[in-house]
């Protein structure tokens, strides 16, 4: 592998040839402000905000698309990139004001606005307004909030594989979004939740976090209970309370990728039919019981059911919320303990 030496605002770095200057600062732990990139996604270059300055090089560089070259000098925080991105921002925030100090959901552009000081915009004009929707129990879209970065698109094309979303018109009019411009709830969208989770305006949104700002919650990391894949996210927690799901694009198994199960069907954790604690019917009534007495019972059944009718009167139906391991054990269990081939799972097509 070819390896190229590069200088960026005074380390020496060294990374494969082929790598982008974006990249090659977040290996020396250079933080460039970015909207469009996205290390899942293709490159696009069009928010422009990662411009940095490279020695020799005739003005600035957007070095999200710009590759590594040997001997490279790269300034990334220089007085002139400072008013560079300050314009960019203003111009972004141009068609609506509120980006720059609106912190509901995961507005990465609010807090860029905040560190370079834009808290409106100079050039200001018409404005597209857009009724807001809301069609779908899971994603808000406002498109008052959007800068057309593309991520959603190119989310639902490269990572979901979907190619829900596309731009439709042309200049002032432009816009991303679903084919035929219908509803979310009107088009292909499987929910997954993809384009919320690229999304750095706010402008896709999970609906039950629209009312909470990303720094006031907690957040939780676990493992989905929906299937035995091992996805990992973030419980994103208020008040001791789970309140809607993030995803982790440091999770081994899935990164920042999730099925609508893992990303939207968590609201059962705090159902109030929920059970917590096992159930036995006592004269026609269920009553609470400990868990002993509870496995003991049904030891005591199973070995009765066995005895009386025979192993092949007895069946076991396994779950995708159990892990591979609990479903290789209920397999195992009816295979040595009730001697039974009868064993069958709802995921098995």
């Amino acid at each position: 592998m070819e390896l190229v030496k590069l200088n960026i605002d005074g380390k020496e770095v060294e990374v494969p040839a082929g790598t982008t200057v974006l990249q090659a600062a977040d290996e020396a732990g250079v933080h460039i402000p970015r909207l469009c990139y996205d290390p899942e996604l293709s490159l696009a270059g069009a928010c422009r905000l990662c411009m940095v300055e490279i020695e020799g090089w005739r003005g600035m560089a957007a070095s999200c698309i710009t590759e590594v070259s040997p001997g490279m000098l790269v300034k990334t925080d220089t007085p002139d990139l400072a008013e560079v991105r300050k314009t960019i921002l203003e111009l972004l925030v141009a068609n609506n004001p509120e980006l720059a100090s609106n912190a509901k959901g995961n507005n990465v552009l609010a807090k860029y606005c905040e560190q370079y000081g834009v808290k409106d915009s100079p050039f200001k004009g018409e404005t597209n307004y857009y009724e807001i929707d809301d069609s779908n129990p899971f994603i808000v879209r406002d498109f008052s909030l959007c800068i057309l970065c593309g991520k959603c698109v190119r989310a639902c094309t490269e990572m979901t594989g979907q190619d829900n979303l596309g731009f439709l018109n042309r200049g002032y009019d432009r816009k991303a979004t679903t084919a035929g411009d219908v509803d979310y709830i009107n088009s292909d969208c499987v929910f997954c939740g993809q384009c919320v989770a690229v999304c750095p305006t706010g402008a896709l949104s999970e609906k039950s976090l629209t009312d909470f700002a990303r720094d006031e919650l907690k957040t939780v990391r676990t493992t989905c209970p929906f299937c035995g894949t091992g996805c990992n996210f973030d419980l994103a927690v208020k008040d001791d309370k789970i309140v809607g799901v993030l995803s982790n694009p440091e999770s081994p198994v899935n990164g920042r990728s999730l099925c609508v199960k893992g990303r939207f069907g968590w609201d059962f954790v705090h159902n109030e039919k929920r059970l917590k604690t096992p159930l036995i019917k006592k004269h026609g009534q269920f009553v609470t019981a400990s868990w002993d007495e509870a496995l003991d019972l049904i030891a005591e059944r199973f070995k009765e059911i066995k005895d009386q009718y025979g192993s092949e009167s007895f069946a076991a139906l396994s779950s995708a919320r159990c892990t591979n391991e609990e479903n290789y054990l209920v397999q195992k269990f009816t295979r040595a303990v009730m001697d039974t081939n009868n064993v069958d799972h709802c995921a098995r097509t």
